[in-house]
């Protein structure tokens, strides 16, 4: 990380587990006054360290009970291929998650669906849709065992 120091770490450790704590709450937490710390944040947000501050939704109680994970290959690698695939992708609301991968496929997505019946709407109606595609491989997460939203800091 560049330009992060042990206060900063202590900033971004406080709000990953309390991202509604108030500044003045979070500089007593580390140390600062409340300027310094509202100075700080403000550095930690413009440098794209903090990426933003959302409100984690639990998607059972939201009535989407499957996870799926997709693997996509697409028609070739070129440029304009992955932008328009992209695009495309970034309009479809169920993907939570999309990586551009080295390997066998191209891409692998993380879907959240009510339920089968939902999942093939969501595969009809969107995913190959998407252009280029050629191989679309789904599986179904069982049990979620694991969710990190963050990486754990020094």
């Amino acid at each position: 990380m560049h330009d992060v120091d042990t206060i900063d770490i202590a900033i971004l450790k406080t709000l990953q587990r309390e991202g509604r704590i108030s500044n003045a709450a979070l500089a007593e937490r580390v140390g600062l006054s409340a300027s310094a710390c509202s100075r700080r944040l403000d550095h930690l947000e413009k440098s794209g360290v903090i990426k933003g501050y959302h409100a984690r939704l639990a998607h059972k109680a939201l009535d989407y009970r499957m996870i799926a994970i997709v693997n996509i290959s697409l028609s070739g690698q070129f440029a304009k291929t992955l932008a328009e695939f992209e695009a495309a992708v970034k309009l479809c609301p169920n993907v939570l998650v999309c990586y551009l991968m080295s390997g066998e496929y191209d891409y692998t997505l993380r879907i959240a669906a009510r339920d089968l019946e939902d999942y093939e709407r969501i595969h009809r109606d969107w995913l190959s849709a998407l252009p280029h595609v050629v191989k679309i491989n789904s599986s179904f997460a069982l049990r979620e065992v694991i969710d990190r939203p963050n990486v754990g800091l020094g």
